[in-house]
């Protein structure tokens, strides 16, 4: 896999599950499990074996074709190309009840990223500690990106206050946004942003639900 398969232009969908790949394969007991096949990797996650190998096809094949795939290797690639080999610093913004529940995440260490600043304007909340990581006052969101050298902002504020907070984040030097708020934020062509948009959700499980009851 040479770095010029790797930058080229890929499909959106294609990224979505090379994520949902590698999440499977990170689940696989690996006594089980030291290699697998595209129909196997296929049936974990309800996708064709074709959708699967036309997916690795983007990324050289991660191996000769035919052959089943070494499950440590498929990791490690996967890894690499979703830029989960290096270590990358967050903050979060807002400390309500959403923003606490992904302080506690404590996955995000498995996958390269080091949770190193709270902030919110809550003053009972500012100064409180989270796995050790001390809730701090907006205004030193600057600072704090600076000397942290932060990659990613995660916006867990109430709805008003999402576009200020994505505006701050991106002054300070931040380039990629992961926003939690029920809006969508707007931000520089430069800027990457990932919106969770929980309600949207929400009512496509609603409406799921809805379509099998009157069946």
């Amino acid at each position: 896999m040479t770095e010029k398969k790797v930058n080229k232009k890929i499909p959106k969908m294609t990224i979505i599950r090379l994520a949902r790949y590698l999440n499977c394969l990170s689940l696989l007991p690996r006594e089980l499990y030291k290699e697998i096949s595209s129909k196997e990797l296929a049936s974990k996650i309800g996708l064709k074996p074709t959708q699967v190998r036309q997916d690795f096809h983007h990324f050289g094949g991660f191996g000769q074709a035919g052959y089943r795939y070494k499950v440590d290797d498929l990791i490690k690639g996967m890894e690499e190309i979703l830029g989960l080999d290096r270590s990358q610093n967050l903050i979060i913004v807002g400390v309500g009840h959403l923003g606490q529940a992904l302080a506690n995440y404590r996955k995000f260490e498995d996958l390269g990223l080091r949770l190193v600043g709270l902030f919110d304007t809550n003053p009972r909340l500012v100064g409180m500690a989270i796995r050790d990581v001390k809730v701090r006052d907006i205004d030193e969101i600057p600072d704090i990106v600076k000397s942290e050298n932060v990659s990613i902002g995660v916006i867990a504020t109430p709805t008003e206050s999402a576009q200020i907070t994505a505006d701050l984040l991106v002054s300070s030097g931040i380039r990629g946004l992961w926003n939690f708020s029920p809006i969508n934020i707007l931000t520089p062509p430069d800027v990457i942003i990932q919106n969770e948009h929980l309600s949207v959700g929400l009512m496509t499980l609603s409406y799921k639900l809805k379509q099998i009851m009157s069946s």
